[in-house]
């Protein structure tokens, strides 16, 4: 290795526990396990001591996640989610934030909220809040929803087009960042006793957005908070989602079927935010990961098995929409012959390799360990794939996905982080009071960099010229 090698510090994991406000989030099923605790989603003292938890381990944050309908294309309607709480019930993800963020000092927070069917001037409102309550520890998970059950929810016939919701997405995001940093000064507040002045009003402005989607008149209602912008998360590899990426992303949840293809999204993404005359550093990139640790082979195993013996097929299968029920055919059939037949629901079989059979696809849902970013062993064997994960497949981070609440973030935290920080690829303690965008991109950067899309309503002077939309398709 060359002195230059040895001299630069080698990649730290971030990791967050993705979590979301449910009893069946991703492995399904595993809920009925004894040593679970996801029945206690409707408890404050579930959240409270989950965040005390990734405090200890000094995690990052965690990342809820949220759906706004149901899962009900298979087998024609609801009951399977139903009956295996597959994300239903559900609860809002931003409610918990603030007890969990009562109890802790730095974890981070990621929530996710749909720009399809809510107004933005009342979501900005809540952002701002969590950010003053956390004191800048919050992110924003921007999703577009995608359940037609969740459209038929806020008055539609059916889904909005996909590349649509983007066109709508990214005019959402135009109100936002003009109530966020452009509506209040960042000395509007003064607090002036003697003269009984608490807010400047030449320093608050109405931001008079009129656009094809949205008219909102401002001014924001929140005094700025230490973030004013919180962290965006965006979860894509659509074309439509890689362009929205590339202007206003600053963490994007991504993936793909090998090496290559993970690090071909990460370069697609990368090369839009050239386009859009940002820095590429200031992208990261986290993928789903499964990790099963134990402190020997014996113990790894164990957990497989109790996991996988009560792993729900059926729900994974409602969770992928399917509208075909492959448990109701010959486990041989062709997916193919399927496709040929045109057997009811067959459009959704095209995602799957035309010579896979019936059993292909369930054997995949059955040994959820053959996804792309998973790893189970003892904890060098752990930690030796994740560096993979690191250096190889060029990622930032992880969400770390539950099988069971708090075993799998309590092994994280007892097992791979001690080996992790061995090899200087995790953090020994936190950086105090730091807020959640400096965790991620150092000292320093509260708030959104100056060559970020949003950066640009700073300037009252740019508050109300009309903008430059994104166009998909």
């Amino acid at each position: 290795m060359s002195e230059q090698g040895r001299a630069s510090a080698p990649k730290q994991l971030h990791v967050n526990l993705f979590e979301m406000n449910c009893v069946s989030h991703i492995v399904h099923g595993l809920w009925v396990h004894p040593e679970n605790n996801r029945h206690r989603f409707n408890d404050l003292d579930y959240w409270t001591e989950l965040a005390q938890l990734l405090e200890y381990g000094t995690f990052d944050g965690v990342f809820l996640a949220d759906v706004i309908g149901t899962y009900d294309a298979f087998r024609g309607g609801p009951q399977t989610s139903l009956r295996e709480g597959m994300q239903i019930p559900s609860n809002d993800p931003l409610l918990v934030i603030p007890a969990m963020a009562a109890v802790t000092r730095n974890l981070g927070f990621g929530a996710t909220f749909s720009t399809t069917y809510e107004p933005p001037f009342a979501f900005a409102r809540r952002m701002s809040t969590l950010d003053h309550l956390t004191k800048g520890r919050v992110g924003w998970n921007i999703v577009t929803s995608y359940l037609p059950n969740a459209a038929r929810n806020f008055g539609h016939d059916t889904e909005v087009v996909h590349d649509h919701r983007y066109e709508i997405a990214d005019e959402y995001l135009d109100v936002l960042y003009k109530l966020w940093e452009g509506s209040w000064d960042d000395d509007a507040v003064i607090q002036d006793r003697a003269n009984r002045i608490y807010t400047d009003p030449d320093k608050v402005r109405y931001i008079d957005h009129v656009g094809e989607h949205f008219k909102v008149a401002g001014p924001h209602l929140c005094q700025p908070s230490r973030q004013r912008t919180p962290v965006l998360f965006q979860a894509t590899g659509s074309p439509a989602g890689i362009e929205f990426a590339g202007r206003h992303a600053e963490v994007v949840f991504t993936g793909g079927i090998d090496t290559p293809a993970v690090r071909a999204n990460i370069q697609a993404m990368r090369n839009k935010a050239i386009a859009h005359e940002r820095d590429p550093a200031g992208l990261k990139f986290i993928v789903m990961a499964g990790v099963i640790v134990g402190r020997n082979d014996e113990e790894v195993s164990r957990k497989l098995d109790s996991y996988r013996r009560l792993m729900s097929v059926e729900a994974s299968l409602a969770h992928a929409q399917a509208a075909v029920d492959l448990t109701a055919v010959p486990r041989d059939t062709l997916i193919s012959e399927l496709i040929e037949r045109k057997v009811k629901g067959w459009e959704s079989l095209v995602r799957y390799k035309p010579q896979w059979t019936a059993g292909t696809v369930l054997g995949q849902l059955e040994g959820f360990n053959r996804e792309r970013f998973f790893v189970a062993g003892t904890p060098g064997v752990v930690a030796d794939e994740i560096e993979k994960w690191l250096d190889v497949d060029g990622i930032d981070g992880i969400n770390l996905r539950q099988y069971l609440s708090f075993e799998t973030a309590r092994d994280f935290i007892e097992l791979v982080i001690p080996e992790l920080r061995r090899r200087g690829r995790f953090r020994e303690r936190y950086n105090d009071t730091e807020t959640l965008r400096e965790r991620l991109f150092g000292a320093g950067n509260s708030r959104l960099p100056s060559d970020h899309y949003g950066a640009r309503y700073r300037d009252p002077a740019v508050l109300h010229q009309p903008a430059s939309p994104l166009r998909f398709g």
